[in-house]
């Protein structure tokens, strides 16, 4: 099943009980937030917001709030999309009749993955030369964001050399009623465009898509090959071509049944302080200066809907999407390398901050070629912990490739540091803005285990140090340990961990604050890997030097406790809170 744009997915979605029509007068600044964050945490609908304080339009979030609703915008399976160019690339290489009469039905999927030019569309029902963007019912998420954000914004560029289309989502904060902030991150299609027309010394056109088929909002998260276009590839899952309207203004072709359309222009040399801005880290990202997006036309359908969406401490929307993403990508990555089986960021971190994937070597150290070779690809270039394991590992269970680092991770030869790297933008652990740090564990099986039993025993806070709050564990590499909010220096800790006969027996302590909680797993993964970078919060227990490398000693402690000069995490104002308590019952929603 797939939809031609927003409303034939909000029409099936009611149908099927999985839309809540909101009547009650809501307020886009924090209140929305907090309801969606409770009715995503309840597994509820889209929520659909028909009575908006400070604007005539209405408001669609938490699209994809399920991995069901995700499915559905994916025109299906993830899995089964990917897996059905791998079969065709199997089955016409080399090229045979028999080759093309057995693959005919993938083929005819293939050929719809196109754009169709029509002349006229819904979006083009009213056209404003005078754009106000102050109409517009744009989000403000959390107490400290810098202003109201454009949260699920298509921002379509085009190479300014050969015309090649770009789609991607990128935060726009909003300034005044014709501009907006344009958040373009390291390892971004739309910044290269940019980039590249700075160094002709000419603006860039710019068109930013709100709605249409909900694929196209699935496609443009997509990290595909740089030059690809996404629209493309929202065909492709819409089995369908894309309609396209040609704009004289911009040179672009948008969709025709998009919600809205602001087309402008973003010159070099027009910058404009932005931010800050609770992100997907679950923390707020820092302020800087990024290009100012002028806009000089607004295109919308009569009664548009204004769609968004909420970041922030996982799970929430994003969580699905990534999900999705990697499960359609994950054949086409075994295309390009065969002897990699499973790759898998997780999406409790942010997604950059942690991946883990599975090689079935063919010979001793092939695994660590793909591992810097995945290294070398795209946004997965920006991942700060790559940890490498066996074929036979499920590497989305923390606990199962916890257990191959215990159990073939050696101290000498599958630990990498790599140091200074380029790094994800909203990471904040680095010592600047996009700088920071790669650790590369290698764990895979070459028949000779190196440790056997694993440990057992989970040290009690009380017998460590006054300072340690609480202890779980993460499989038998990893050991929790939870310290007070008022613990300035863990080298105490540390020194107890090491003398603490159960505690030196881990692999890897890690020191965690207050405000993680070590009951529940996906927080656990949050408050660990966003908060540390490993160059500067790795601590073993010795340190020593082979030829050219310096090798590490178990165990090895890792501070991830939040830092001073670290953005705060995010957090609801309690008074908006109360507000949103008050008004609950006239929802119709589910208890929050």
């Amino acid at each position: 099943m797939s939809f031609v744009d927003l409303r034939a997915f909000l029409a099936h979605l009611e149908q099927t009980g999985q839309l809540a029509r909101i009547r009650v007068r809501v307020d886009p600044n924090q209140e929305m937030t907090i309801i969606q964050h409770r009715v995503m945490a309840a597994k509820g609908p889209a929520l659909l917001f028909e009575n908006v304080a400070g604007s005539p339009y209405r408001v669609v979030t938490n699209l994809f709030g399920t991995r069901q609703r995700t499915r559905l915008a994916f025109g299906g399976d993830p899995a089964g999309l990917g897996e059905r160019v791998f079969r065709l690339s199997r089955t016409l290489m080399p090229p045979s009749f028999r080759g093309i009469f057995k693959s005919r039905r993938d083929l005819l999927a293939l050929s719809t993955a196109r754009l169709r030019r029509v002349v006229s569309g819904p979006v083009l029902e009213t056209v404003s030369h005078s754009p106000d963007l102050k109409r517009l019912p744009v989000l403000t998420c959390w107490p400290d964001d810098g202003g109201p954000f454009f949260t699920l914004p298509l921002v379509h560029t085009t190479d300014p050399e050969n015309g090649t289309g770009n789609l991607g989502i990128y935060r726009l904060q909003r300034f005044d009623g014709s501009s907006t902030g344009m958040h373009w991150q390291i390892e971004k299609g739309g910044g290269f465009h940019f980039h590249k027309a700075a160094s002709m010394n000419r603006s860039l056109p710019v068109s930013v898509v709100l709605g249409g088929p909900p694929a196209l909002i699935a496609a443009a998260v997509a990290p595909l090959p740089e030059g690809i276009d996404e629209r493309l590839l929202a065909a492709y899952m819409m089995n369908r071509p894309l309609d396209v309207i040609a704009r004289r203004t911009t040179g672009h072709r948008v969709p025709a049944r998009a919600e809205f359309v602001l087309e402008g222009t973003v010159t070099p040399g027009d910058m404009q302080w932005e931010g800050p801005f609770g992100d997907h880290f679950g923390h707020y990202s820092h302020a800087a200066d990024y290009p100012v997006f002028r806009v000089n036309r607004v295109l919308a359908r009569k009664d548009a809907i204004f769609p968004a969406t909420v970041v922030g401490k996982p799970v929430q929307e994003d969580f699905f999407m990534g999900e999705a993403l990697q499960e359609m990508t994950l054949p086409l990555l075994k295309m390009i390398r065969p002897a990699v089986t499973d790759l898998w960021a997780y999406p409790e971190t942010g997604f950059h901050s942690l991946a883990v994937m599975s090689v079935a070597e063919r010979y001793p150290r092939e695994a660590l070629k793909h591992t810097l070779g995945m290294l070398g690809e795209g946004q997965v270039s920006l991942t700060k912990v790559m940890i490498t394991v066996d074929h036979r590992v499920n590497v989305r269970d923390m606990a199962a490739v916890s257990r191959a680092l215990w159990r073939h991770l050696d101290a000498k030869t599958g630990i990498h540091l790599l140091a200074p790297t380029a790094q994800d933008t909203l990471d904040f652990t680095g010592p600047a803005m996009n700088s920071g740090s790669r650790l590369i564990l290698m764990a895979t099986d070459d028949g000779n285990p190196i440790r056997g039993d694993a440990p057992r025993h989970v040290p009690e806070p009380v017998d460590i140090h006054p300072d340690v709050c609480d202890t779980a564990t993460l499989g038998p590499a990893f050991l929790m340990v939870q310290v007070k909010s008022t613990c300035q220096d863990i080298e105490p800790v540390r020194q107890a961990l090491i003398r603490h006969a159960a505690a030196r027996k881990y692999l890897f302590h890690v020191i965690v604050s207050e405000d993680v909680p070590l009951n529940d797993r996906t927080l656990i993964l949050w408050g660990w890997f966003t908060r540390f970078d490993p160059l500067a919060d790795l601590y073993p227990a010795g340190r020593t030097v082979a030829g050219n490398r310096l090798i590490f000693d178990f165990p090895i402690a890792i501070d991830a406790r939040w830092k001073t000069g670290y953005p705060r995490p995010v957090e609801f104002d309690p008074d908006v809170e109360k507000r949103v308590d008050r008004m609950w019952e006239t929802l119709g929603l589910p208890d929050g």
